[in-house]
């Protein structure tokens, strides 16, 4: 019996996942709806975490903020509280310092805690295509590691509880900043006039190509829908997590910091569920186009 707590847009596919390699799953979320879509495909519903960790030996975790991760840990009936638990696994994106503070609280309780943080989206999880970026103790990563090649791609990153954290916020850091970068530079080609889906032709073919000019800008903002499936809110989330790392290890951020403000006001306009690549409407209006086949030539 595996546990997962968090079955939300990450967390569905990969119980999902987990279902169909012949796990049995224990799952909890506030969530009743996401819950009862998982019960019906062979899960069985908990009434809390604590529950959970009574169940289950290996219990996972993907939630949206550490905050809500160390209540689940942490917090009245949380997986502290479980009976069974011998490994907590946090797939969520919740920074080094959570991470640290996760592993000397489980730690207490002769549990072992694994940051395995993991990159993909929503389409990653459903096709077991995520990236997994495990640290943690290597003994008790290995007892999992068949569980996690479920998922996607595993790397074990070290024994030092919080480096794939860091690693999972710094590509994340890349990620956002290559949307902001790329709505820039088509906005400018727009201006002058160039046809954006020509833009993006030549650049994929060139050194500016990234995954925002591959996928996202083709796909979920050319055609107006901004619906890449990651929002601003949790983007912006992630791109601060990483700002105060930065921070407390010394490392100066410019470019970082001017992507967590683009964020905010994306944010501040749009709304915190907007899609992340809502960040080119941003950039849009203060350039006055449309970063669009139709209306991509008008100023």
């Amino acid at each position: 019996m595996l546990g997962l707590i968090g079955v939300g847009r990450m967390g569905g596919p990969i119980g999902e996942r987990l279902l169909a390699a012949g796990y049995r799953l224990t799952i909890y979320d506030t969530n009743e709806t996401a819950v009862g879509a998982l019960v019906a495909a062979g899960a069985q519903g908990s009434e809390s975490p604590a529950a959970v960790a009574s169940a289950a030996r290996v219990v996972f975790a993907s939630l949206p903020t550490p905050e809500v991760v160390l209540q689940v840990v942490r917090g009245p009936k949380g997986i502290r509280e479980g009976t069974s638990i011998r490994t907590f696994v946090d797939l969520s994106t919740s920074g080094a310092s959570a991470a640290r503070a996760i592993a000397e609280s489980l730690a207490e309780r002769s549990i072992d805690a694994l940051d395995a943080p993991v990159s993909g989206g929503i389409a990653g999880a459903r096709a077991g295509a995520l990236a997994l970026m495990a640290s943690g103790r290597r003994a008790a990563f290995d007892s999992v590691e068949p569980i996690l090649k479920q998922l996607g791609r595993v790397f074990f990153v070290g024994e030092q509880p919080g480096l794939g954290q860091t690693l999972k916020l710094a590509n994340n850091l890349m990620s956002q900043s290559a949307i902001a970068i790329t709505a820039e530079a088509l906005a400018i080609g727009v201006k002058a006039g160039l046809d954006p889906e020509l833009m993006l032709d030549v650049l994929n073919t060139s050194s500016g190509r990234n995954t925002a000019s591959a996928d996202k800008f083709p796909n979920h903002v050319l055609t107006r829908r901004f619906d890449f499936g990651f929002s601003t809110g949790l983007a912006l989330k992630d791109v601060r997590l990483c700002l105060q790392e930065a921070a407390a290890l010394g490392v100066p951020i410019s470019v970082g910091t001017a992507v967590g403000e683009l964020l905010a006001a994306t944010r501040d306009q749009f709304g915190a569920e907007s899609d992340c690549t809502t960040v080119a409407r941003v950039v849009e209006g203060r350039a006055g186009c449309e970063i669009s086949p139709k209306r991509g030539n008008q100023p």
